[in-house]
């Protein structure tokens, strides 16, 4: 009897694979789709559009798990997963094209859903705090001069942005007033352009007098954990100076986000609010590609949580925006009494994971470990 060797094939790269057992060449570039296969979650069908895509998934030898009661007619919405390699739902697409109920929209949407390609390079956001409280980092750059050195050294260590705040969100920070954050950051902004920094630098911040103030004062991009919650003239201020912004998905505010926060379904709760905030931030005139989105790691979750968001951190990817994640130093590295050189080698071990995942933005302390990181990485 001949014994068969089996190997399950990891990689990203089947075009090499294909290559390498000989298929034909002037083929293989269209044959890789056959054997990329996606899976994608569709919320909210009718039972007619439901009924309709597991149909057409099926003619094509793909398939769409529905609700039980989209069968039985009792249900009036569900939530589908479609599943199949990219050539077979790039066919349903086009099938979907010549369907009612509003099918032809979703057959686009598909079709742009295949379309996202990743940006190559993972940026480094250094992390500038001015604050008295912050949990890794509080008073050590509360001076000018000493926020001043850090601000070179960020730079010359290797960051491709700053993000400057003055206000901790840490759990559990109180709110720090728009006129207490201004004093520490617009020296911080005045020095910059005298010595002419010219890296981007982002703000930290929920409010909208210090955002428009910042901006003004030379600062290219706002970073608002609360997702243009907190302050409702926030994306007046955005869409007015045409700058990007970090959109966050947090669930409540600093002084109550970490008691006992829970979900129902974690990512389609983070995936739905996102989604919400984007389309606000549209509606009020902030271009779409100005928006770079953060899930929230810390901001109302527990450590389960974030490691699941990181695991699966890819899934955001298709809304189109930027991905910034910040998980630097925080509590899910279960280290509370560890030096922050320790828990920059954990911070970093971690960040290798959203780097391979191409995350476009990590948010850092350390930024020339990081720098190396990346670097190393870009040898593999």
């Amino acid at each position: 009897m001949h014994n068969f060797i089996l190997r399950e094939l990891k990689t990203k790269n089947l075009l090499a694979e294909l290559n390498e057992i000989g298929f034909d060449k002037s083929y293989a570039s269209r044959a890789v789709d056959k054997y990329n296969y996606k899976n994608i979650k569709i919320f909210g069908l009718t039972v007619p559009q439901a009924n309709i895509l597991k149909q057409t998934a099926l003619s094509v030898g793909a398939d769409c798990a529905t609700g039980r009661d989209v069968i039985t007619g009792k249900a009036e919405k569900s939530d589908c997963i479609l599943g199949g390699s990219v050539a077979q739902l790039s066919r349903i697409a086009v099938q979907l094209g010549l369907q009612p109920f509003g099918l032809r929209n979703l057959g686009r949407q598909i079709e742009k859903f295949l379309s996202i390609e990743d940006i190559p390079g993972t940026k480094i956001m250094g992390i500038l705090n001015l604050t008295h409280n912050s949990f890794s980092d509080g008073g050590e750059y509360e001076n000018f001069e000493q926020a001043a050195t850090h601000l070179i050294k960020l730079i010359e260590d290797g960051a491709d942005i700053i993000d400057i705040g003055a206000e901790s969100t840490k759990p559990f920070a109180e709110a720090v007033g728009a006129e207490e954050q201004l004093a520490k950051i617009l020296p911080i902004l005045d020095f910059a352009r005298e010595n002419n920094v010219e890296i981007p630098i982002s703000i930290d911040t929920r409010s909208a007098e210090v955002a428009r103030l910042c901006l003004e004062a030379g600062a290219t991009a706002i970073n608002d954990v609360s997702g243009l919650d907190y302050d409702k003239e926030m994306a007046s201020v955005i869409a007015d100076f045409d700058c990007p912004v970090v959109i966050q998905h947090s669930k409540g505010i600093p002084e109550t986000m970490q008691i006992n926060p829970m979900y129902g379904n974690l990512m389609d709760e983070i995936f739905l609010d996102l989604n919400r905030r984007i389309e606000f931030a549209i509606s009020q005139g902030i271009k779409k590609e100005n928006i770079i989105i953060d899930p929230g790691i810390g901001f109302g979750k527990t450590r389960e949580h974030n490691f699941e968001i990181i695991n699966r951190i890819e899934e955001f990817k298709v809304f189109g925006c930027p991905i910034l994640l910040g998980l630097s130093r925080k509590s899910l590295l279960n280290m509370p009494d560890a030096d922050n050189d320790t828990k920059d080698i954990f911070t970093v071990a971690l960040n290798t994971l959203a780097v391979e995942k191409k995350v476009d933005i990590i948010r850092v302390h350390n930024v020339r470990l990081h720098r190396m990181l990346i670097d190393m990485l870009d040898n593999v």
